[in-house]
């Protein structure tokens, strides 16, 4: 059956449809423009800016950056760290938000309060420093994964997924003799896919971008994950002249800090952009949990 638009409903959907393309644009353009930047050499790039002509591109770059052992150590501390993070954060988020969407659960509205609580407020900076310092995780991969890995969003999410899912079923279950924990793998688990691998790249990603726990936990340079090493290559990048007496080797920095940086942008971004395509599928229906009861 052909739909009919009224005059009005062409305008409006011919409204969004050029809304979308700017966003589109927007997005993409920039980042194209990082991709192509990052195979020109610095000073054709500064001087003409994107250019076509091949000869004037170069690999130097991500030569640089893969003969880094620095860039190496740090890409795959970021991978542990992601990956680590991602399983505490998905297995604590999971186990948390399963008892609060029983019915009956006593004390149910008691803890998801508490939870809530520290949503609004938290102890800061200085006391959880005190608080890894004195469980002896400075200087170790736990002190990047632990003290965040319990999130109250992603409980919020993952106890409104399992609140969909037909209680009959927990019911039907009992009556066989099984027990919650036996519920919880047997039956909510298969039935949760979406809502992990929703939680899992929600987890990543932030730990993908994150700095500052290592900045702030770790002194050991060998710990540092590639966000950090990036950030001080940015830094780098921004030298105060009058700190330089030789132009010619500030020049010489700049140049080499352009070519690192637009490379290992792209290198860094890899991963989230190779990872999306297989959690896509499951990323659609469960970026929808809690839009309808």
């Amino acid at each position: 059956m052909k739909i009919k638009y009224t005059r009005m409903d062409r305008m409006i959907l011919g409204f969004n449809s050029i809304l979308l393309c700017l966003a589109v644009l927007v997005v993409i353009v920039p980042l194209v423009y990082i991709v192509l930047a990052s195979f020109i050499d610095p000073t054709i790039l500064l001087n003409k800016g994107i250019s076509f002509n091949f000869s004037d591109w170069s690999l130097e770059g991500y030569k640089l950056i893969l003969g880094n052992e620095a860039m190496i150590r740090g890409f795959l501390n970021s991978i542990l760290y992601s990956v680590g993070f991602s399983v505490v954060t998905v297995v604590v988020s999971l186990f948390a938000a399963f008892p609060l969407s029983i019915n009956g659960f006593v004390g149910k509205n008691f803890f998801m309060t508490l939870f809530i609580i520290t949503m609004f407020f938290s102890g800061g900076l200085i006391p959880t420093y005190l608080v890894v310092k004195d469980l002896g995780m400075l200087n170790t991969i736990w002190a990047i994964i632990l003290p965040g890995a319990l999130n109250v969003w992603n409980i919020i999410l993952a106890k409104t997924y399992f609140k969909g899912i037909p209680y009959e079923l927990h019911e039907a279950a009992k009556v066989d003799g099984a027990s919650d924990l036996l519920i919880f793998f047997k039956i909510v688990l298969p039935l949760s896919k979406p809502i992990i691998f929703v939680l899992a790249m929600y987890a990543f990603v932030g730990q993908w971008n994150s700095y500052f726990d290592a900045m702030i936990y770790l002194d050991d340079p060998n710990l540092h994950p590639l966000q950090l090493i990036l950030r001080s290559i940015l830094i780098q990048n921004s030298t105060d002249p009058g700190m330089i007496s030789d132009q010619l080797a500030m020049a010489e920095l700049k140049k080499l800090s352009e070519m690192i940086k637009y490379s290992s942008i792209v290198i860094s971004s890899l991963p989230l952009i190779l990872m999306y395509p297989f959690f896509q599928k499951y990323f659609e229906k469960g970026i929808m949990v809690g839009s309808l009861k």
